[in-house]
């Protein structure tokens, strides 16, 4: 019977971007940690199942089997998501994604076309261009990628980017590497009201109890890098987060009671006047 309702249970949440199904909602980025060994046992950690790395630290497809971290990694367990961090045009960010692609067929995943698509002019808060955005998005898409775009937490710019064909929306929940948490709840719970795809929370999440609050409210999943990479422990911060998020889905799901403005007792009060006497 347990065994039953945990099948069900878990056939009712799967976390599917496109035609792919993913056992983790924790996405783990790449950078910003010490040496590769600590990034590794992060990844270990966290199980996470989707590694996202920045494509322009491999602009030379001839450092792939020279001992950077796309070789140790292992990707039969593993899912690449490329991403083009560093583009600031949509021109670029189309080149980039396309090396995206021909690194992923380099690690044995030539059916892997997913690209997480960021296009930033902003140096000073790495705010992503809505514009040139939506321009590389929709080329993307007619290249039958599998684009997953960072973006601000405009609820109608989330709407434009599903219609054009998006299979997954990345809106950010303060800026990149800030640690500021969800700056931008109330946007970002209009867009998960609405749209039809994955809502991936992305940047800024710097504790636990924020990823959680993510999940909480209905986050598809959460992305996120400096928040482990910059912690005194890296590996148990990673571990830390897989928990908060896992907790934060199960409270979703389960449905939070209705906050009220008085107070109501969790004793019955059947009895109580026969007590006095």
């Amino acid at each position: 019977m347990v065994k039953e309702y945990k099948t069900a249970y878990n056939k009712q949440d799967e976390f599917k971007i496109a035609n792919k199904i993913f056992e983790s909602r924790l996405m783990l980025g790449t950078g910003k940690y010490k040496n590769i060994r600590e990034t590794i046992e992060s990844i270990e950690a966290s199980k996470s199942s989707i590694i996202t790395v920045a494509i322009r630290r491999i602009q030379n497809l001839q450092q792939i089997g020279k001992g950077n971290l796309i070789d140790v990694l292992n990707w039969n367990k593993l899912w690449l998501l490329p991403n083009t961090a560093g583009c600031e045009t949509a021109e670029e960010a189309i080149r980039i994604a396309a090396l995206g692609y021909e690194i992923n067929k380099r690690i044995g995943q030539s059916h892997n076309k997913f690209i997480k698509l960021e296009v930033i002019s902003d140096s000073n808060y790495l705010l992503p261009d809505p514009i040139g955005t939506l321009k590389a998005a929709e080329y993307l898409v007619n290249k039958n990628f599998i684009v997953l775009p960072y973006m601000y937490p405009d609820p109608i710019l989330a709407k434009q980017l599903e219609d054009i064909g998006c299979h997954a929306i990345m809106p950010l929940g303060s800026p990149i590497g800030s640690g500021q948490g969800l700056q931008n709840l109330s946007n970002i719970k209009i867009i998960i009201e609405n749209a039809k795809i994955p809502v991936i929370i992305d940047a800024g999440i710097g504790k636990t109890s924020e990823a959680n609050h993510a999940m909480e409210i209905g986050a598809t999943a959460v992305l996120l890098n400096t928040a482990v990479a910059k912690s005194k422990s890296p590996k148990a911060m990673a571990e830390a987060m897989k928990l908060s998020i896992e907790s934060g889905r199960k409270c979703y799901l389960a449905g939070t009671m209705i906050k009220k403005v008085k107070a109501q007792s969790s004793s019955p009060n059947s009895g109580i006047s026969k007590l006095m006497k």
